[in-house]
């Protein structure tokens, strides 16, 4: 529990109530012209997912001591980034997959090329929102996190890294990209909303970031292995039928758990002279690491 006396579980819901009421506000409603495209862009990006994100945003952004009100522009347009990421992610040129957060993905529901459009247009929505905020946009930090040295690059490897024979070090660029890109971003966005910060704080929150989103991911392989679809909300299993590099194969389960704890104590490490200011950003380290699904 923070100062403020507010639980890290009562904070988070909050949050990602907030965040979902912005979201339905800036996506095209029901009476959009072409309304099967905005039904596959509100279905991709309403009503589920844990907002890992937009979380980052608001807590980096109560770091700067920001109104969480300019925080809610930049949370929406990273949400807005990772919905096209999943929707182009599970098409049948990548991953070819038909389950996400519980339901059909998106090109399953509404047919391939209407998927293909909805990921484009929540793209460009995304940097709409964040210029329409005005100020320090952080439109070029997004365009570098969803870019090809971020996401598109990221999920190049992964498409080349399938079954190829990578190292640990290799795979640890693959996700630093893939996942960890947006991560980085969602915390740098958030910071910003509030007082101007020193470089040393700056690189102190990346470091803090990049150990977070790979935490993440190393999690995201555990659970791969150790959950269901069910549980997930996506087909369990995936990664060892596509061939698939993961850190559970190259390490093993054990110590790719022990490597997670690792990263863990390392993002907190990072925040240690923020004082309690940084307590949310360490409880989602947290959060991150002890999740099941």
């Amino acid at each position: 529990m923070t100062p403020d006396g507010v639980t890290f579980a009562v904070w988070s819901r909050e949050r990602q109530q907030r965040i979902e009421d912005v979201l339905a506000r800036v996506l095209p409603g029901d009476n959009a012209p072409a309304a099967r495209l905005a039904a596959a862009m509100r279905y991709s990006t309403l009503g589920g997912g844990k907002r890992v994100r937009p979380l980052l945003v608001y807590a980096a952004s109560e770091l700067t001591d920001a109104d969480p009100a300019r925080a809610d522009a930049r949370g929406a347009a990273v949400e807005l980034m990772h919905a096209y990421s999943l929707i182009h992610d599970d098409l049948p040129c990548m991953d070819d997959d038909a389950l996400r957060r519980g339901k059909p993905t998106c090109h399953v529901a509404f047919g391939v090329a209407t998927a293909l459009l909805a990921g484009d247009a929540l793209q460009s929505l995304a940097f709409a929102v964040l210029a329409a905020a005005g100020g320090d946009d952080g439109c070029r930090l997004l365009a570098d996190a969803a870019g090809y040295a971020g996401m598109a690059g990221g999920q190049q490897l992964d498409l080349d890294a399938t079954g190829a024979a990578l190292d640990a070090d290799s795979l640890a660029q693959l996700h630093t990209m893939k996942t960890g890109a947006l991560i980085r971003a969602a915390v740098q966005l958030g910071a910003r909303c509030g007082r101007a910060l020193a470089l040393d704080e700056t690189r102190a929150l990346d470091r803090y970031a990049t150990a977070a989103g790979l935490a993440f991911q190393i999690v995201d392989d555990v659970l791969d292995v150790e959950g269901s679809d069910a549980s997930l909300g996506k087909t369990a299993g995936k990664d060892a039928a596509q061939g698939k590099a993961t850190f559970v194969t190259l390490l093993g389960l054990a110590p790719a758990k022990a490597r997670v704890q690792a990263l863990r104590a390392e993002a907190r490490a990072a925040l240690a002279g923020f004082g309690r200011s940084a307590d949310r950003l360490a409880e989602l380290a947290d959060w991150i690491v002890l999740r099941t699904s």
